[in-house]
């Protein structure tokens, strides 16, 4: 599962808000389930900033945002977020199938695909 959080951050709040953002980076990164996390800043609009995890399951998702430590750390932060669904999970776990559509450069017309 994949959570995605984006926040709008104006320039004077910035400093404040990494710090804040790195704690609760930091938070998730230790839950059980928790996969991985991203704090990423927007290349193109340096006051949008993510935050991405990867959990095992929804459930392990849920599950980080129990206790009191957890309210005041991410509650706290991730009710700042753009107002937009932030979970996804994978097709056949919603029960929808995906075929791979086989290798794009295997349908590239010779003499247009990329040579690095």
């Amino acid at each position: 599962m994949l959570a995605i959080s984006r926040f709008q951050v104006v320039p004077e709040r910035t400093d404040d808000f990494v710090a804040r953002a790195q704690v609760a980076v930091d938070f998730m990164a230790a839950r059980d389930g928790c996969q991985g996390v991203d704090f990423l800043r927007n290349l193109d609009d340096p006051d949008l900033w993510t935050i991405t995890s990867r959990w095992v399951n929804v459930g392990s998702y849920r599950r980080a945002f129990n206790g009191f430590e957890a309210k005041m750390i991410l509650v706290s932060l991730l009710s700042e977020a753009i107002d937009e669904p932030s979970a996804y999970d994978l097709p056949e776990a919603v029960g929808r199938t995906c075929r791979a559509a086989g290798s794009l450069r295997g349908r590239i017309p010779a003499g247009h695909a990329p040579t690095h």
